[in-house]
């Protein structure tokens, strides 16, 4: 008899990893912050356990946004609340954190303000988790 083996929330170490933001578009980012929020580039990855990591994002305000498709899409127009196209006047960090948000599952949606930090610059208090410099 097979036995499928669940694996804990403490099953793993969890670590934490550095992106730096700096030339890099939105969408690219998020992907690679989305997948490892979920734990999907673990051996140990179960879609109903929480096994995923901890990152810092360093130099949020050098990510490119494509003006071009910022410019013609307008979510709910003449609503209240945020359209795309007021996205360009707002903080690079809350466009990072948006996309993130927007690409995980719903159940991990609440996890993003304590395993995603986001810096406008280069310095981050976070050398004690001794973080892993994420190259992709």
């Amino acid at each position: 008899m097979n036995n499928t083996f669940i694996p804990n929330s403490n099953y793993s170490s969890k670590n934490w990893y550095i992106i730096d933001a700096t030339n890099k578009p939105v969408g690219r980012i998020a992907t690679i912050i989305s997948t490892l929020m979920q734990g999907k580039h673990k051996s140990n990855y179960y879609p109903s356990r929480n096994v995923g990591d901890s990152i810092i994002i360093i130099n949020a305000e050098k990510v490119i946004a494509d003006s071009s498709k910022i410019k013609y899409h307008v979510y709910s127009p003449g609503r209240p609340g945020s359209s795309l196209k007021k996205l360009v006047n707002r903080s690079s960090e809350k466009i990072i954190e948006d996309t993130v948000k927007n690409m995980l599952p719903k159940g991990l949606r609440s996890t993003i303000p304590k395993r995603l930090r986001i810096y406008s610059s280069s310095k981050h208090p976070h050398l004690a988790q001794n973080p892993i410099l994420f190259e992709d």
